[in-house]
Formats: structure tokens, sequence, C-alpha cells
């Protein structure tokens, strides 16, 4: 790269359309229940979610985006999306080969609780071919979400998948990695994820994905689990990951790095009715604990950042649409304030 600093976030991997649906109940099976307004069409997918949400959050340096999409309306509806908020798309390839893969995504109304129908379409063609590191200067590169990219999912020779020698590509090129995971619930998930940790700098996952990748309870009665938490961050790092492991979830967030220093942050103490939807609010979290080390801030000031991100992001029903910039972000605090941490 010439000797020069890089900078920017190059994110990849799980592409799709939310179509979101905010329904008055769930139904049992072969039960009815209504749809209330219009249908909204929405980034879904990590890298999607978290490129809007830094766009939304004003960030300064550079976004680019690598991944398949489908030759159809789904597809340029990406590419064009990404285009409007100055996202390098020079690596966003396209094919007939599968759809552009989308989730209808059914958000109940009280509760914010929501049902996903996904259609893993062209998400499940990507592999390493698609990835040009020599083509970016970014500062980090963000994968996501593993376990929804079928080919770079599949475990190969010496025991790696796909996404762990893309990620070890990415680190030898100059990339700090990152990576987040889809909350699956099955026997598969270590054997998936753990290949990868070597060659990770930043893991940034909910607490259900902690347990289902170390096998720790990450839970307690009547709350989080903030021993578990703290216990399977630590397995996390005796897994491979290089730098920090930051663990969120409703009440709040836990973050730790290779040296031991351990940081608790409690989420914002939001009313009921400003939680309107769950949808995409971890991906939200991602995108300001990367903005925040992109900028090189301490992991106090970066969780912030994320749980005021994610607060924000519970306003509206799709993934991004309740973003704003940093600064009003940062303002929910005064008009908040945080949970205790216990």
């Amino acid at each position: 790269m010439n000797g020069r600093k890089r900078a920017g976030i190059l994110a990849g991997g799980s592409w799709l359309i939310d179509h979101v649906k905010i329904i008055d109940q769930y139904p049992a099976l072969d039960g009815v229940c209504y749809i209330e307004g219009k249908q909204t069409t929405a980034n879904g997918g990590s890298p999607y979610n978290l490129l809007v949400d830094l766009s939304l959050l004003k960030a300064s340096f550079p976004l680019e985006a690598v991944g398949l999409v489908g030759n159809d309306s789904d597809g340029e509806f990406i590419i064009e999306d990404l285009k409007k908020r100055a996202v390098d798309v020079s690596q966003m390839y396209q094919t007939d080969e599968a759809p552009t893969s989308f989730t209808d995504v059914f958000s109940e109304k009280a509760s914010g609780r929501r049902t996903f129908f996904h259609q893993k379409g062209t998400n499940a063609l990507v592999d390493e071919s698609h990835f040009n590191f020599t083509q970016s200067e970014a500062k980090i590169f963000h994968l996501g979400y593993l376990l929804l990219l079928d080919r770079l999912d599949l475990i190969g020779e010496g025991g790696l998948t796909g996404s762990a020698r893309l990620l070890k590509r990415a680190g030898e090129a100059g990339f700090l990695t990152s990576v987040d995971v889809v909350s699956e619930d099955s026997s598969r998930v270590p054997e998936v994820v753990l290949p990868t940790l070597p060659y990770v700098d930043f893991l940034v996952i909910n607490e259900f994905e902690a347990g289902r990748i170390t096998g720790i309870s990450t839970h307690s009665e009547g709350g989080p689990g903030w021993e578990g938490i703290e216990k399977a961050a630590e397995e996390l790092f005796e897994s491979g990951v290089r730098q920090w492991v930051v663990i969120h979830f409703p009440e709040g967030a836990l973050a730790k790095n290779r040296e031991g220093e351990v940081i608790r942050s409690g989420s914002l103490n939001i009313p009921e009715s400003f939680n309107v939807g769950s949808s995409g609010a971890g991906d939200a979290f991602a995108a300001g604990v990367l903005y925040g080390i992109h900028e090189e801030m301490p992991m106090v000031k970066c969780l912030e950042i994320a749980v005021c991100s994610a607060a924000t992001c519970l306003s509206h029903p799709t993934t991004s649409f309740g973003l704003k910039s940093l600064p009003e972000c940062l303002e929910l605090i005064e008009r908040f304030g945080f949970r205790e941490v216990h």
C-alpha cells in the first residue's frame, strides 16, 4: 500500500434484503394473524447493516463492500443503495445462478419479538474467490455472518473453513479482522466458528452465540450471567481471538482483551414504548464498536457508542432506519441513562 496509513472498513459476507412486516400477534400453526400498515423493504445481513449504520452515524472514513448478490431487482436495490451512501461497490458481484438472499421478518407489535423466514440465495454461493484484499486499503475487514455462508462455512484441508482461510489472508494483507456470527442453535456452531478465531482480532457477538460456541452458560436466574459471560470471553481467547472479545445482550455488554482487562457497561434504560423492534440492534452495536476501534478510542468509549447505536436502532422496526448521527445517538445517555451493572 505504498506505506500509506490504512483507513476505512471493508465489510463482506451475507448480503440480503429484509422484508419487514408488523403483525398483531404470532398465530398458532394453521392460525391467522394480521399485518399492520405497509411492508418495509430494508437492508439485511451483517455487512449491509454494518455499512448502512456507519453511514447513518456519519463515519468520516471510507466504507467498502464485498460480496455476491443476484442479477435481480433486490441485487440492484442493494448496489444502488450502497452507492447512494458513498460505499465503494467495486467488489460487489452479481450472478444469475441464484436470487439475492432475502428474509421475511415478522415483528410482533406488542413485544417487538421477531420470526425470520430466510432464502439463502446467493449467500450460499459466495466463496473465497470473491474477495480481493489487494484491491482495498481499508483498516478493518469485517466478515459476517458465519454459519450463513455455505461455501465459506465448509471445513477443508487442515481443519480450516473457507472463512478461516479468508481471515488469514486478510491479516496477511495488513487488515485488522472482525467477525460476527448468526444465532444458530445447533451442534455445528463450534466446528464452524472455532477454526476462524486464531485469525480474528475483534469478535463481537451476543451472549447466546458465546454460549453456543463455548458451551458455557451465559445466563443466570433473573438476568445475564456476568460471570459466565466473562468465562466465555476467556474461553474464546483460549481458542485464539487476538485482541478483544465483546459480548452484548439486552441488559448490557462485556468487553475483555487478551491482557485480561474487563470492561462492563449497562444498556440504556429506555422505556418499553421506545422499543418498537429489535431487528438489526446487534449489528448496530457492532457498528458502534468498530467505529470506536477504527478511530482508536478506548474500549470504554467504544462500548458507549455501541450501546447508544443499538438503543437508537430499537426506535424503528427495520434494521437501520432508526439510526442517527453519532452525536444524536449519544444524546440518549442524558435522556435515559445506563442500567446498573451488577
